[in-house]
């Protein structure tokens, strides 16, 4: 992590906690129950995207589409959580899409106090903010309803957040529009470390990928979750995550995770 600044010493300890009490029909992965087939995909993206941060400095991920219900906001709760299974990794899930926010629906708590709350002052930091009750994970909801979402994802203060939340957490995941819906995600890939695509088996065409890769101004795209595959392709309702990792790098990969867990 990097360096803590003195304005987020002792953040942590001020933010309310929650019980994991999920909706049923939400489908995030259950952390006590970590070797069902959907938390063993995820920890597979966890690895990937682990070994790819010990190479490169990757803490901040925009997890977008190109298009609507293609499964991103799945994704980037369901890797926060997995990511918050490891000791010592702190882990926060933002929900940057103030058009259709669904995070706070996930995990079955209140939209606001959220993130827009805090980046129009209107309560501190810590206040935006909820740490799941025995995990390494806090989530931070939409906020109330804005009507100029990508005028308030333009103020500086959203480039300083994203600056500075590394030094509490080693995962920043950033829930945010699709890219072929709105210019929010664009913007938010330029100000972070690394995108995630999400595409969804029958629903994403090939047009749709092409365009939406070539609508970013900054090429950091790390991988492409492939959702929605049938049982017996891969899982049910679940992910693949493609990589381009040679077989001995994942290895390698895998045998750092192991001794982070250890």
């Amino acid at each position: 992590m990097v360096e803590q600044r003195p304005a987020l010493k002792g953040l942590l300890e001020q933010i309310v906690e929650i019980p994991f009490h999920p909706l049923a029909d939400s489908l995030l992965i259950d952390p006590t129950r970590t070797h069902d087939a959907p938390s063993e995909e995820f920890r597979t993206l966890r690895t990937r995207l682990n070994h790819m941060q010990s190479q490169q400095g990757l803490h901040t991920l925009v997890v977008t589409s190109p298009s609507p219900a293609e499964g991103k906001s799945f994704a980037a709760a369901n890797f926060a959580i997995a990511q918050s299974q490891l000791a010592g990794s702190m882990t926060l899930l933002a929900d940057f899409d103030f058009r259709r926010p669904i995070v706070h629906n996930m995990f079955n708590v209140e939209r606001s106090p959220g993130l827009t709350d805090y980046l129009l002052g209107k309560v501190p930091l810590h206040e935006a903010m909820r740490k799941v009750q025995g995990t390494n994970l806090v989530v931070m909801p939409a906020g109330e309803s804005v009507v100029n979402p990508l005028e308030l994802l333009n103020l500086r203060e959203v480039g300083q957040l994203l600056e500075d939340l590394p030094s509490l957490f080693n995962w920043v995941v950033l829930d945010s529009p699709p890219l072929l819906f709105a210019a929010d995600a664009n913007l938010l890939s330029t100000i972070s470390d690394g995108t995630l695509l999400v595409v969804r088996i029958g629903h994403t065409t090939i047009d749709s990928i092409t365009r939406a890769m070539q609508s970013l101004s900054h090429d950091n795209v790390v991988g492409i979750v492939v959702n929605g595959a049938r049982r017996g392709e891969l899982y049910s309702k679940y992910t693949y995550y493609h990589t381009y990792y040679t077989p001995g790098e994942d290895k390698d990969a895998e045998e750092q995770e192991r001794e982070a867990d250890n």
